[in-house]
């Protein structure tokens, strides 16, 4: 089934991961002649990742602030280097896309281009170069890190193109793994939005609240008990507001608002989180623009709830 792109953005509009636009054909995934014809197309496009890096030439672009802006590079299949392929979709041109991985990027390619992560260029990309960078670099972080059965212990190898790996041994079939995660702006009724510094950050970071689900459950379940963990307060209501892959490395985040109406009972857990605080939208805008506290960047998802809180973009430097 092709990606809509745009057709089912939520309440935080396009996210920046996730915004595929390529249709990701799993129709052909498992056939070999389909697959093998598709290789051969000279309109076929490669797009070589390592650890998850990429290629990306800047072109000019009067609109943004720098005056250009990142475009993958990719190569015709003849000129790919051998590897394992990864089929990530056709595009409305009907050109198809495969991603090769390779231990290292090559030293040079096309002119001027240079090596860049998806963290680093994921927000300027268009869509569909942010759509077949994210599925690729997901892909290969899986691949890289599930090289053996978990059942039987024996080395697996890629089948349906890149979306499947099967056990040379038992026959069991792995998928790729995605990990799901809730990330809340946390209310009070006063409006206010509550943020906190992880043990692992800088002093000045913080951001909204997230965690990973559960076995057995529901993602309203993990929203209240992440709040209450790592911030000491009961949940009250719960809207769920957009998702976005977050593939580092194989997270799925799932944007909620919550509202609680004891924020006098706010303490940080000491372990996860050591500082929490509230903030109006004030006391915000004046603390992001003075640097006292800085935000997650804008290819998170935790800086689109922070600012559909807000109600537009907050003046920073963004990390």
């Amino acid at each position: 089934m092709a990606d809509h792109g745009d057709a089912a953005t939520g309440p935080l509009g396009r996210l920046a991961l996730a915004r595929g636009v390529v249709d990701r054909t799993a129709q052909l995934r498992l056939d070999e002649l389909a697959l093998a014809a598709a290789w051969s197309n000279p309109d076929t496009r490669v797009l070589v990742v390592s650890e998850g890096r990429a290629f990306v030439l800047d072109e000019p672009d009067p609109v943004t602030a720098d005056g250009s802006r990142p475009r993958l590079v990719t190569l015709p299949s003849y000129d790919a280097p051998d590897g394992d392929r990864y089929l990530l979709g056709r595009d409305e041109r009907g050109f198809t896309y495969f991603a090769v991985p390779a231990e290292t990027l090559p030293g040079r390619l096309d002119g001027d281009a240079r090596p860049a992560s998806l963290r680093e260029v994921g927000v300027h990309l268009s869509d569909r170069d942010a759509g077949l960078l994210t599925h690729a670099v997901a892909l290969e972080h899986w691949h890289r890190s599930h090289r053996y059965c978990p059942r039987c212990g024996n080395p697996t190898e890629v089948a349906a193109a890149g979306h499947i790996r099967r056990c040379a041994n038992c026959g069991t079939e792995h998928y790729p793994r995605t990990d799901p995660a809730v990330i809340m702006a946390v209310t009070d009724p006063d409006e206010r939005l509550l943020l906190g510094r992880g043990s692992a950050w800088d002093q000045r970071r913080f951001s909204v609240l997230a965690g990973f689900v559960e076995p057995g459950e529901s993602l309203e379940q993990a929203v209240a008990r992440e709040v209450a963990e790592e911030a000491g307060l009961t949940v009250t209501a719960v809207t769920y507001m957009g998702s976005q892959p977050w593939p580092f490395p194989c997270s799925l985040m799932l944007g909620f608002t919550a509202t609680v109406d004891d924020p006098g009972r706010v303490r940080a857990d000491g372990e996860e989180v050591l500082e929490v605080r509230w903030f109006t939208r004030e006391q915000l805008a004046q603390a992001s623009a003075s640097g006292e506290i800085v935000l997650s960047g804008q290819i998170s998802i935790a800086r689109a709830l922070i600012e559909h809180w807000y109600g537009g973009p907050l003046a920073q430097e963004s990390t």
